[in-house]
């Protein structure tokens, strides 16, 4: 063993590589990606199979196959992503694994980058799966090892439900050496339809049989050490608490001075019944501290109710603890001080931390999809029109001045929102935005619809030939995978083509003038048409020549300013003036100033 500095993601990664892991896929999003990005890393002799799937779907059925051949997989992905992955998953569950595989599952409370707060072990329980709760950097490193251990004996996947604050931690802690790693070799595929064919007398059979190991697997979570409890005998209060709520409480109860009993639950289900039946005796009061879903308070209260406990849970149904959002230090603090009936002296009290100003999320200076939304804004001027948007950088589309995203849903969503506003609304202009990336992912099946039930609808792709807000991970158009291979390019335009559309376009997006009258000619067709607003992510391109604006032809309309909301054009002294740290050289707001102030750019000789 060693000591190492790791993010929580990356301890994760490299805890499965020394767990013997054999192939990972995954979709990425915030927070998980570092996970499968770390494990590519690490992948040094190329035994380990990496992969970067068009969805979470895909990189299910995929790690399935996987184990189905003895191997040691995981999947990665956020808990939006588990809805996409959950159709695959749900069988899974019932028809089991050889070899073990860990769906990593990571959940965003606040959230901070995502549509929802959906609570990863509520659906554990829903689908049956064993789920694991890491508290810290150091947890979540040896939790996902034993997590492959249970996954492999109890021939079941298992979800593993790491959040935000441990998966971007960062800690020392333990770690194995390279030659303390589990090798793990598969033996391959053995046909038995028996077994992996799921046919509704298999399903029935092994429903029951998921019920009698959940149930042992209850009493064997209780022994197993994951669920750990300190001072349990100690007064008639107690805490239960799980993952990062557990440091809060910790945290409190030293800031109040205070030894309160706290039961830690590593598993949340099949829920340690035994081990909290030992925390509840004597206790009269229990309060739980928690994230998102109250999976604990309710378990409590059920098990209270089923062996006739007097105990009083509180948490979030009682309004003890918050209903939605992310638990701090102070919040739980004050909590826990409610609780136990403590004083909050100012002095040992952690506060809030102080509000910084607010920086309304926009585009990158230079962010092609800002040229796509503005060419589609002036071309539709006047026209009663509807731009339904999806996930990605461009949801930001929706700021003010674009102002050009008016639904976001899910990904891929907004292919056949679009479709649907405009069988209602059939005298509307109806476009649909969705990035290259997200094309490939959940996309393509809403271009097939819309191509089968004739609808009349504009399909723009911004690709900017990358998964750029997750970091520019690789997809199916950019020719490469994340085992480094260079491979040749899925075309985005063929697929359409192949699908039925027959209008399909592709213009740069920075060629405003082109943008527009393409815009303008594609959009009064009838029936399915695209357009292709090919240009690179800014991130991704070295910089050009800064643009400027000239004092003498400048007349202060702030129409560059007013139109774009670029932030490479700053306002001082009351006039606006390019700021050359941030300019790509894009040329953009050359082409919109009237009076041809704006030089630089692209446009420089």
């Amino acid at each position: 063993m060693h000591k190492e500095f790791l993010m929580g993601n990356a301890a994760i990664a490299r805890g499965a590589i020394a767990a013997g892991l054999n192939c990972v896929s995954g979709y990425p999003g915030t927070p998980s990606t570092e996970v499968l990005e770390t494990a590519a890393k690490f992948n040094t002799d190329g035994r380990l199979y990496v992969e970067w799937s068009v969805n979470e779907k895909a990189a299910l059925e995929l790690a399935a196959g996987a184990a189905y051949c003895g191997a040691r997989t995981m999947v990665t992905m956020k808990q939006v992503g588990l809805n996409v992955a959950s159709d695959p998953l749900m069988s899974l569950a019932y028809i089991g694994v050889k070899g073990g595989m860990v769906v990593l599952v990571a959940d965003d409370p606040g959230p901070i980058s995502s549509q929802t707060e959906q609570d990863t072990r509520t659906f554990a329980a829903y689908s049956k799966l064993p789920c694991f709760d890491p508290s810290s950097v150091q947890e979540a490193y040896e939790m996902i090892q034993q997590a492959f251990e249970l996954s492999e004996k109890y021939h079941t996947p298992v979800l593993f439900r790491p959040t935000t604050r441990v998966c971007h931690g960062y800690a020392s802690i333990d770690v194995r050496d390279e030659e303390e790693y589990v090798v793990n070799k598969p033996e391959g595929f053995r046909r038995d339809p028996s077994k992996w064919v799921i046919f509704p007398r298999l399903s029935f059979r092994a429903h029951t049989e998921i019920e009698r190991r959940n149930a042992e697997l209850s009493a064997v979570l209780s022994e197993s050490g994951l669920n750990p409890a300190e001072n349990s005998s100690a007064g008639k209060k107690g805490i239960v608490t799980h993952g990062i709520s557990y440091t809060y409480v910790k945290e409190a109860l030293a800031a109040l001075g205070c030894e309160l009993p706290v039961l830690k639950i590593g598993t949340p289900f099949p829920f340690p019944e035994q081990a909290a039946l030992q925390f509840l005796a004597g206790k009269d009061e229990i309060l739980c501290v928690e994230e998102l879903d109250p999976v604990i308070e309710r378990e409590l209260t059920f098990i209270c109710g089923k062996h006739h406990l007097s105990a009083n849970i509180f948490g979030k149904l009682t309004g003890n603890i918050a209903a939605a959002g992310e638990n701090t230090i102070a919040s739980v603090t004050k909590a826990v001080a409610e609780f136990a009936g403590l004083d909050l002296p100012e002095r040992e009290v952690p506060s809030e931390p102080p509000k910084l100003p607010v920086r309304p999320p926009v585009l990158c200076a230079g962010c092609p999809h800002r040229a796509s939304f503005f060419a589609v804004k002036t071309a539709m001027q006047g026209k009663k029109s509807v731009f339904c948007g999806d996930i990605g950088c461009y949801t930001l589309g929706n700021a003010m001045p674009l102002d050009m995203v008016d639904t976001c849903l899910c990904m891929g969503a907004g292919v056949n929102i679009t479709q649907g506003i405009g069988k209602v609304e059939p005298d509307t202009n109806c476009f649909a935005f969705v990035g290259d990336s997200t094309f490939f992912a959940s996309a393509i099946t809403g271009a097939v619809n819309a191509v089968y039930n004739q609808a009349d609808m504009t399909l723009v792709i911004l690709d900017n030939s990358t998964t750029a807000m997750t970091g520019h991970q690789p997809h199916p158009g950019t020719g490469k995978t994340m085992m480094g291979q260079v491979v040749d390019k899925v075309s985005i335009e063929s697929v359409l083509r192949g699908v039925g559309v027959k209008t399909v376009e592709t213009v740069d997006p920075l060629d405003l003038k082109a943008a527009v009258d393409c815009v303008k000619r594609v959009s009064a067709e009838k029936g399915v048409k695209a357009i292709i607003f090919k240009s690179p992510c800014a991130v991704l391109i070295k910089s050009g020549k800064p643009a400027y604006i000239d004092p003498d032809k400048c007349r202060n309309c702030k129409r560059c300013v007013k139109l774009l909301g670029c932030p490479g054009i700053v306002m001082r002294d009351g006039r606006p003036v390019i700021e050359n740290s941030l300019c790509t050289g894009c040329g953009l707001c050359s082409q919109v100033c009237p009076f041809d102030a704006i030089g630089g750019g692209r446009n420089a000789d």
